[in-house]
């Protein structure tokens, strides 16, 4: 078995920081093929690049701005294929559909992993993949990064709903085939003088916040020592890349800051363990 990384108690400091979150975004990318540039441009305006942000009104954290539940779906869904067995395993389902984690300790633990970039950034890609292949079964046509980005605000149901009458009536106002969503997002739905917007309009809007939030990255995104790490030879990311990458980024960076967390020394016990198996 494999984690995405055995490093998920360190504290990054100094250039690396930035280069190691559009590393990990890459190496996700490459992993799941979800598109680079929507998994950075989603980042980039959920976070601005940085693994421990915070939400003030609600439980969202790290990088994609999970929320607990969220969060806890995508590992449960997820965890096993990147060697976090032992979280998934952790997570289960009551009657009411919600996600829990009997060992408070453990939950804790587990919600933690969205401010650890690499983790975060693939159960992302795994999320916006599994989006992807939904939205177009119930879409007929390829989604698009803007729909997959409709899927993280609406939930995939709630895009799906959207798009499908965006595609018969693009025109037609929004408001009032998501009432709950345009009271909770008023400036979405509507404009500045109280105009319910159309579903095109409101699409493209999204589509403009997330070309912009790709833009403002810049064009020269390093994120090259990704693929540089990888053998010649390889096309897709494997799951042992994660590590092996991680370790040569510690080995070889000067301006890295290596601090143990005690707190959350059964995690880093726990996933390195997972190495062996």
């Amino acid at each position: 078995m494999f984690t995405v990384s055995a490093f998920a108690d360190i504290t990054v400091t100094g250039a690396s920081a930035g280069n190691r979150v559009t590393n990990a975004i890459a190496m996700a990318s490459r992993r799941t093929g979800v598109d680079f540039g929507y998994l950075l441009g989603q980042a980039k305006i959920e976070s601005s690049l940085n693994p421990n942000a915070r939400a003030s009104t609600s439980s969202a954290r790290g990088l994609y701005q999970f929320i607990d539940q969220s969060w806890l779906a995508v590992i449960d869904k997820h965890g096993s294929e990147y060697g976090l067995g032992w979280a998934a395993d952790a997570v289960s389902r009551g009657s009411n559909g919600r996600y829990y984690v009997s060992d408070p300790n453990l939950r804790q633990q587990i919600l933690d992993l969205r401010s650890h970039p690499e983790t975060a950034s693939v159960m992302a890609a795994e999320h916006a993949a599994d989006n992807k292949a939904y939205l177009e079964q119930r879409l007929g046509r390829e989604a698009q990064p803007v729909d997959l980005y409709l899927a993280h605000f609406l939930g995939v149901g709630g895009a799906a709903k959207f798009l499908s009458t965006h595609d018969r009536a693009p025109q037609a106002t929004a408001a009032s085939l998501f009432p709950a969503a345009a009271r909770a997002n008023r400036s979405i739905f509507y404009d500045r003088q109280g105009n319910a917007r159309s579903f095109a309009e409101i699409r493209d809007r999204f589509a403009g916040k997330l070309q912009k939030g790709m833009d403002s990255i810049g064009g020269d995104v390093r994120y090259a020592d990704a693929s540089a790490s990888l053998p010649a030879n390889a096309k897709t990311i494997q799951p042992a890349d994660y590590v092996r990458i991680e370790t040569q980024r510690l080995a070889s960076a000067a301006d890295v800051t290596v601090t143990p967390q005690p707190q959350t020394a059964r995690l880093a016990y726990l996933m390195l363990a997972t190495l062996g198996r």
